[in-house]
């Protein structure tokens, strides 16, 4: 009778705990909400075919024991009534869609989400297939890329990716990190032979509402990131319904800075895949295989990064001081007193960021005046370049590629604030579910530096934490032998770093990036 269920009862990755063991999981991913049921009962369009029933799936049974074992009472029977109901038909391949008009695709399960696509022509890379389109959620409209496997499509898997700021249009993870194709110059894309699409299918997503190509209509906006994690898991669930290709591929979800900065976007969407997935299966739908999340540069707990920021500055983490340690000997105790009362202890918005500024006013300003490169330190970078390009001129070029009238129209382009709060309960929350985490960071990155990454991970409260803490950090090769970064990886979860890399990973690093990322999708250990 409650609009409320727990999700992880009986979840086996808890088991052998002690009552008073703390284990810190966010709250929204402690109840969920059930869809209603007689909406369901009247709605529901599913396939006509049962081969995707969850329980038929060894990879999904598998999955199945980490929400709690098998589906609930009752729900075989609603899958074989709506499978067998042919009221619902997924539109099957991909390369039916239309390159001149978008193709509109919904499910019932989300009645008020729908998602228009298109095929998108070789405009990145001729040797793989493209898509574009929009999610479409009420009066929202979120833009997003699709970018098949160079490898094996149908068999790869999955990776979603999203960059940060907030406000960075994923375009420039596509554009000058990590896609099909860079945009360098003026003459606009080349074919990029490092691409995370070697062995994968790659979403890129304008989000949230306001970024990129994405947008409202009459003003309306996501409020919190909580918000944007229902659209996102909304939207991934209907794809995979419609080409079910995809359904029951390992699914990775991706991003760098505020794509993972404060912990915001990957980890609470990923927590919300989680419990969208519990939701699923009780109502006998396939749920999509959360495998693993990716987190790169990227400030998970703001308290611990804030003060590492120093360190940065007046230490030889990465390269030779910038200030005398006098300054950070004087600063960080002030800093740490303002952000732990504030912003740990109890957290007020106001509050908090009042203390931030009063850290960034002895963190940034110094920094700043130093005319360094905040996303990679080792080059220099005066105030015009930061103001105008993020100190990388290429941003330009990619900014005028996406505004030409003719890439527009064959993208299908129409016309037409979160506050700061650490999510690292997110993550720990992941893991203690069975997904895996990967932290990756660049070492000349200032601005999301590795060694508060280092720091915060090493003091996550998790059941693995002690078993994680006690591994020392070892270096790691690429696949060619050459020493890359340093790693420490227990339990699931794995915190890594690429030398010579700045805030861009995949940019600065394309080879070691590409091995990184194959080694995780395998499993492999580092």
């Amino acid at each position: 009778g409650s609009d409320f269920a727990p999700a992880n009862e009986g979840d086996p990755t808890l088991r052998g705990l002690s009552r008073s063991t703390s284990i810190p999981i966010p709250h929204h991913a402690r109840l969920v909400p059930r869809p209603p049921r007689a909406a369901l009962r009247h709605d529901t369009r599913t396939r006509s075919t049962r081969a995707d029933c969850p329980w038929t799936s060894v990879q999904v049974r598998r999955r199945l024991l980490l929400l709690g074992g098998p589906p609930a009472p009752g729900s075989r029977e609603r899958c074989r009534d709506a499978y067998d109901a042919g009221l619902f038909t997924p539109y099957g391949s991909l390369g039916a869609l239309s390159a001149d008009s978008f193709t509109t695709l919904s499910h019932p399960v989300f009645p008020g989400v729908s998602v228009r696509i298109k095929k998108s022509g070789g405009f990145c890379d001729n040797t793989v297939s493209s898509y574009t389109g929009y999610i479409d959620i009420e009066a929202r409209h979120i833009f997003f890329y699709f970018f098949e496997s160079r490898s094996d499509p149908a068999a790869d898997d999955v990776i979603f990716w999203t960059n940060g700021g907030p406000g960075c249009s994923s375009s420039l993870g596509l554009f000058m990190e990590l896609g099909p194709c860079r945009v360098l110059d003026a003459d606009g894309p080349k074919f990029h032979p490092q691409s995370w699409n070697a062995n994968a299918n790659l979403f890129f997503v304008d989000q949230p509402i306001g970024v990129g190509f994405s947008y409202a209509d009459f003003g309306e906006a996501v409020g919190t990131t909580e918000d944007g994690a229902k659209d996102m898991a909304r939207f991934v669930f209907v794809f995979f319904e419609h080409f079910s290709q995809f359904k029951g591929r390992p699914f990775h979800m991706t991003g760098e800075s505020y794509g993972v900065s404060w912990g915001r976007y990957v980890p609470v969407f990923a927590a919300e895949v989680y419990d969208q997935n519990a939701r699923l299966l009780e109502d006998g739908y396939t749920p999509i295989n959360l495998t693993s999340v990716m987190i790169g540069n990227g400030i998970t707990d703001f308290y611990t990064q804030m003060s590492s920021s120093f360190d940065m500055m007046c230490t030889p983490a990465s390269l030779p001081p910038l200030l005398s340690i006098s300054w950070t000997v004087l600063q960080i105790p002030r800093c740490e007193a303002r952000l732990k009362k504030s912003c740990v202890d109890s957290y007020d918005y106001t509050d908090c960021a009042e203390a931030n500024s009063f850290c960034s006013q002895y963190i940034k300003q110094p920094f700043y005046k130093a005319d360094r490169n905040p996303y990679d330190i080792s080059k220099e970078c005066n105030a015009t370049n930061r103001a105008e390009n993020l100190c990388y001129p290429l941003t330009a070029h990619i900014r005028n590629f996406l505004s030409r009238p003719d890439v527009r129209k064959t993208l299908g382009v129409d016309a037409a604030l979160d506050g700061t709060r650490s999510s690292a309960a997110h993550v720990a929350g992941l893991l203690e579910r069975g997904v895996r985490v990967l932290i990756y960071v660049g070492t000349y990155d200032w601005s999301c530096n590795w060694v508060g990454n280092e720091r915060w991970t090493r003091g996550l409260e998790w059941s693995g934490r002690e078993a994680f803490a006690g591994q020392a950090l070892r270096p790691w090769s690429s696949a060619g032998g050459t020493r890359a970064g340093l790693v420490r990886e227990a339990r699931g979860l794995t915190f890594l770093t690429v030398e010579g890399a700045g805030h861009m990973v995949p940019y600065d690093k394309p080879e070691e990036s590409l091995d990184m990322l194959q080694r995780w999708l395998a499993g492999k250990s580092f």
